[in-house]
């Protein structure tokens, strides 16, 4: 088994200030198979260093797509070419024996198939490649020292389908050696060339909100933090220094930018708000957490207020416009009044 130690790890990386975040990292390529009938496939995939998206990738197109300017790590586009050429034509093989086969295998049109490899560094060592399939979700099989293993729940079909893959003894010994190979060389290179991006720090921001009520006289407050990076966050609901156990966290969402997203809930009797707070825990903050407590403004609401305000005053004195202006519209025009009235006598001018 291919081991590389911390120490070959720090060199490459030549210091920093976070050199603990590289010593556990995964890259790993993933696949997806749709199969509709035995002529019409649709696959894409993409490339993942950590929870980081580096590279997409379409059946159809000519190779992997770069997301970040060091997708590539320290490779060049020879051997860049090279591995897209290798995956291509396992790519093609693998379709040819999903239709060959499918009767055999009992999988019916239209089907889902997904196939993700990669390898790990953990405290520093890269271990051995993986490589993993998936029916419908389900784990299917692996390779395991050029042998591939069915999954305990794929069953029969597993079986089946692993008696095939460890007839092509030599692809697979190929495969499993290229990836020994290549796969801990392209991480390091990754975690090299990409370690600006990789150790970047962007501090959180924070605010607090009510969702829908959960019941009478219940409240449902939120805590939203945003534009995070790196992924790892502790957010938690407290009154005083005492965590509140009964709070509710979302998935970790990714923005736009490459940042994190979530949110946290606390549902609470309408009388029992005093003392509450949320705490966000970041190592971009150094120690110094953002604290927004229930019963202070927190300075996004005072931000929204300072918007709205404006705006209310300016709706406002229009409404009082639009009312004055119809109050004072002109009446239709009326005849003298002198018109209508009976002319004096003379003897009484």
């Amino acid at each position: 088994m291919l081991f590389l130690q911390i120490s070959l790890l720090a060199v490459l990386l030549g210091g920093g200030d976070n050199k603990d975040a590289f010593q556990d990292q995964i890259f790993r390529i993933i696949s997806t198979f749709s199969l509709y009938n035995s002529s019409w496939t649709h696959s894409w995939g993409s490339a993942w260093l950590g929870d980081l998206q580096i590279k997409s990738w379409k059946g159809k197109s000519d190779g992997f797509i770069s997301l970040w300017p060091w997708s590539n790590g320290n490779f060049n586009k020879k051997e860049m070419k090279e591995i897209e050429v290798l995956l291509q034509r396992f790519h093609n093989e693998f379709l040819h024996l999903l239709h060959k086969h499918a009767s055999e295998w009992m999988l019916e049109y239209p089907f889902d198939l997904q196939k993700a490899f990669g390898c790990e560094l953990h405290s520093g060592k890269v271990k051995l490649p993986f490589w993993r399939f998936a029916y419908q979700g389900s784990e299917l099989l692996s390779l395991q020292n050029n042998t591939w293993v069915p999954s305990p729940e794929g069953g029969t079909r597993a079986q089946q389908m692993c008696r095939l893959f460890n007839q092509y003894t030599v692809v697979n010994k190929i495969l499993q050696w290229r990836m020994s190979n290549t796969c801990p060389r392209f991480l390091l290179g990754l975690l090299d060339a990409g370690k600006a991006d990789l150790q970047r720090q962007v501090k959180p921001e924070a605010w607090l909100s009510t969702g829908p009520s959960p019941g009478p006289d219940h409240l449902l407050l939120v805590c939203h933090v945003s534009g995070f990076y790196p992924k790892p966050i502790s957010v938690m609901w407290m009154r005083g220094e005492q965590a509140q156990q009964g709070s509710q966290q979302s998935g970790i969402l990714p923005n736009a930018d490459g940042t994190w997203y979530l949110q946290i809930f606390l549902d609470v009797e309408a009388t029992e708000t005093s003392g509450l707070s949320c705490r966000v825990t970041h190592s971009s903050l150094e120690g110094q957490d953002i604290i927004l407590h229930l019963d202070r403004p927190s300075s996004k609401g005072l931000i929204i207020l300072a918007v709205m305000l404006p705006l209310l005053l300016l709706l406002t004195g229009l409404a009082f416009w639009l009312k004055k202006r119809w109050a004072h519209c002109e009446p239709l025009p009326t005849l003298p009044l002198e018109r209508f009235q009976q002319p004096r006598d003379s003897k009484h001018t």
